[in-house]
C-alpha cells in the first residue's frame, strides 16, 4: 500500500488527486472503520490511518474520512478551541484550499470566505500570492498553509498576506520546518527533481524553513506568537488524532 500511494503521489497531478479523492474517500473510510484513531475533525474513528509522503512516507497520518493530515487536524483543534472562528462574523481568504476544510468552512454562515490559488480547482479566485488583486485592509482571518515553502520570492509574497489583512486581523501560516536548523535552506542549484524531493521533502519545494522563519514574519511587520498547541493536549489524545507532536503554528496579527 506505501508503494501504491507514493506511485500515485508522484505520478498524478494535485488538481487530479483532488477530483479522484471525491470518489475514493468513502470507500476508504468504509474499509478502515476501527476504533483506534479519531479524525477531529469529523469525529470519524478507524483501526489505521493512511500513509502519505512524497519522499519518506509517514505512516498512520492520512484521514482515511477527510483526507487531513497532522497539520490540518491540528489547525482544525485550535481554531475551535481557542478562537472564535466558528461563532464570530469574520471575512476569510483561504490559500490553496484543503478539501477537509473548504465544504465545512463555505457552510459557515458566520464567514464570508473566498478561496484563492493559481492552480487549485477549489478556488473561488485564480490569483498570483505575489501579486494579489484584493484590496488593502480586506480580511478578518487569511489562511496560507504549506505554500510559502513553493514560493521563490517569499517576501514578497508576505508582504501581499500583510497588505491585505485587517489591521487587528490574524493569519495562520504554516509551513513544513525543520526546527534544528537556525536558517532556512534554499539552493537553486539543484535541479533533479528526485534529489530535490530528498533534500526539500517535495520536487516543487524551493527550501526547507529554519527557525528564522518566525523573524522573516515579524521583519514584514507581523506580530507572531510561536504556538506549540501539541504541548497543551493530553498525550494520549495527540496519539488518537495523529498529530506531530512539537509542531509549531505561527499565529500571525497585523
Amino acid at each position: 500500500m506505501k508503494k501504491l500511494f507514493k506511485l500515485i503521489l508522484n505520478t498524478i497531478p494535485r488538481p487530479i488527486l483532488i477530483r479522484l479523492s471525491i470518489v475514493v474517500r468513502p470507500i476508504l473510510a468504509f474499509l478502515l472503520k476501527g476504533s483506534r484513531f479519531t479524525d477531529p475533525i469529523d469525529g470519524k474513528s478507524f483501526r489505521m490511518f493512511l500513509p502519505y509522503g512524497y519522499g519518506t512516507q509517514r505512516n498512520n497520518v492520512l484521514s482515511p474520512s477527510t483526507l487531513s493530515l497532522e497539520r490540518h487536524r491540528l489547525l482544525w483543534l485550535y481554531l475551535q478551541n481557542e478562537t472564535d472562528f466558528f461563532t464570530a462574523p469574520k471575512k476569510v481568504l483561504h490559500f490553496a484550499p484543503e478539501q477537509e476544510f473548504y465544504k465545512r468552512f463555505k457552510k459557515q454562515s458566520n464567514l464570508d470566505y473566498t478561496t484563492t490559488d493559481l492552480f487549485s480547482p477549489l478556488a473561488d479566485v485564480k490569483a498570483d500570492i505575489c501579486n494579489l488583486t484584493f484590496e488593502d485592509n480586506s480580511y478578518d482571518i487569511i489562511l496560507c498553509n504549506h505554500v510559502l515553502e513553493h514560493i521563490p520570492d517569499d517576501t514578497k509574497a508576505m508582504q501581499e498576506l500583510y497588505r491585505v489583512l485587517k489591521p487587528g486581523g490574524m493569519g495562520i501560516f504554516q509551513i513544513p520546518q525543520d526546527l534544528s536548523r537556525a536558517t532556512t535552506f534554499t539552493d537553486d542549484s539543484i535541479t533533479d527533481p528526485k534529489e530535490r524531493a530528498k533534500i526539500f521533502g517535495q520536487y516543487d519545494h524551493v527550501r526547507v524553513y529554519g527557525r528564522d522563519y518566525f523573524d522573516k514574519l515579524r521583519s514584514i511587520g507581523f506580530k507572531v506568537d510561536e504556538v506549540d498547541y501539541t504541548r497543551t493536549i493530553a498525550p494520549e489524545l495527540v496519539e488518537k488524532y495523529c498529530l506531530a507532536k512539537g509542531e509549531i503554528i505561527p499565529v500571525c496579527y497585523k
